[in-house]
């Protein structure tokens, strides 16, 4: 009789520990659950980061290629900036644009003007770098012509 009863008290610890043990495992999936519920991985590294490092690179790349002007680029550049900032807003040079009876300002026609005075955009001075670069592809072959 005392081995059967020392047989039941010892099932009965045992299930006890392993409900406390179930249980804590339960909080903790659940708990893991709803944290990675909230944000995705996935969504956060391919959304929000990749976002956000393209545009600081993007940053630094613009400031990089702006800061490494000489003095008189940088003096020429304002000049350049100045007339070919009053050239696009004029009014017979405004992009027609719908909702807009007066048009808008004409920033090809800014970024042509600054091109051609000899002080390109960041933006341009990049696309041209891969106009390029493609051509030198096409001509190795690497690239099927158009």
């Amino acid at each position: 009789m005392k081995i059967m009863e020392n047989a039941i008290l010892t099932m009965k610890v045992r299930s006890t520990m392993q409900t406390r043990l179930s249980k804590t495992r339960l909080v903790i999936l659940t708990v893991l659950s709803l944290l990675l519920e909230g944000c995705s991985i996935s969504d956060w590294y391919n959304g929000y980061y990749a976002e956000g490092a393209a545009i600081i690179k993007g940053q630094k790349d613009r400031n990089a290629f702006y800061d490494a002007e000489s003095p008189q680029i940088k003096d020429l550049r304002s000049k350049n900036d100045a007339y070919c900032r009053g050239l696009a807003s004029k009014k017979e040079n405004a992009m027609p644009m719908k909702g807009y009876p007066n048009g808008v300002f004409n920033t090809p026609m800014y970024d042509g003007c600054m091109e051609n005075r000899g002080t390109p955009m960041y933006e341009t001075y990049v696309s041209n770098r891969a106009k390029k670069r493609d051509a030198e592809r096409r001509a190795r072959g690497e690239i099927v012509p158009y």
